[in-house]
């Protein structure tokens, strides 16, 4: 498990890479996908945190949607700043806040 710093650039270097992965799921407790996380520009660096989140944790609950919290660094802030702004962080607070947990699924990329 990573001990993460202030700034999530360098959060993110320590991270596994995301190569091969096309999206992750999020499912609920019912089984529904509630989510997902493309593999595309802008969403990368999410991806790479819920897929670390499952490698760590192996499913979404408060403790890691807390450390999830931590690598996300200073975006946490401007997601608590302006909701709405980070939808994948924004997810972490309601799970910290007392959501539900939720499942992690790694889709991997065709070949």
């Amino acid at each position: 498990m990573i001990h993460p710093g202030a700034t999530f650039k360098d959060n993110l270097q320590q991270l596994p890479a995301i190569d091969g992965v096309q999206r992750i799921d999020l499912i609920d407790a019912q089984g529904e996908v509630v989510a997902s996380i493309e593999n595309q520009p802008g969403k990368q660096g999410s991806l790479a945190v819920y897929q670390y989140l499952k490698q760590a944790f192996g499913a979404l609950d408060a403790r890691a949607a807390e450390h999830g919290l931590a690598v996300f660094a200073e975006h946490t802030a401007d997601a608590r700043s302006r909701p709405g702004a980070h939808p994948n962080i924004d997810r972490l607070l309601e799970i910290v806040a007392g959501g539900g947990p939720l499942q992690i699924e790694v889709v991997a990329a065709d070949r």
